[in-house]
């Protein structure tokens, strides 16, 4: 069961009263900008609670729709709507890595070994953070201002859309590295194989309505 937030709460509120309706117009009727609502509306859209059309807008979820998507969830696989991984290595510096950010148009890089096995996630706002009053950021390598294992979340393909979707829900995060276990140097690793966002998997489910 997916605990929803109290502006999520909200914006199905307003869609039952105004649907269809854009996320330019429901972001002015909580008072924010649309780029803040659209985690949110990514997470409804995904949970099956409301609909997104082009040209439209907004709307609350049938029933047999949302059955319909809970049903794709259940049956269509990580692997079959990953992207391309955009990684670097830890000895990468942070303004290569925020060129990267830039030129990719992500919002995190993967951070491999020699191997392409997982060491660490690097953010924009990692890279906000350490370059802030810090003229020497710029040639540090991101090792040093990385996430590290443990701390990583990620998928495998033969992951469900709803495990995974759940993944970014409860940890709060716009995508996943998926992984597959291998061994190197006689150790278990995490070989990255490619990458699942929010974006895909909504992109995903408007699909299956075509």
């Amino acid at each position: 069961m997916i605990d929803f937030t109290e502006r999520q709460q909200h914006i199905m509120e307003i869609l039952k009263k105004h649907e269809p309706i854009t996320a330019v117009q429901i972001a002015e009727m909580l008072g924010v900008s649309k780029g803040t609502i659209r985690s949110d509306l990514a997470v409804l859209v995904m949970t099956g609670n409301i609909e997104a059309k082009p040209k439209v807008g907004y709307y609350l979820a049938k029933k047999s729709t949302a059955t319909t998507q809970q049903n794709l969830w259940h049956h269509q696989l990580v692997k079959d709507v990953q992207g391309f991984a955009v990684t670097v290595q830890g000895t990468t510096t942070v303004n290569d890595a925020v060129i990267s950010l830039f030129i990719e148009d992500v919002g995190s890089l993967i951070v491999v070994d020699e191997n392409h096995c997982l060491e660490g996630i690097v953010s924009r706002k990692d890279l906000l953070k350490v370059t802030l009053g810090n003229p020497q950021a710029a040639s540090m390598p991101v090792q040093l201002v990385m996430t590290r294992k443990p701390k990583i979340y990620t998928a495998t393909p033969e992951e469900t859309l709803i495990e995974a979707s759940k993944k970014m829900i409860h940890y709060q995060v716009d995508s996943l590295p998926v992984v597959k276990q291998a061994e190197h140097d006689n150790e278990q690793a995490l070989k990255v194989v490619g990458r699942i966002t929010k974006t895909s998997i909504v992109k995903a489910l408007i699909e299956s309505e075509a």
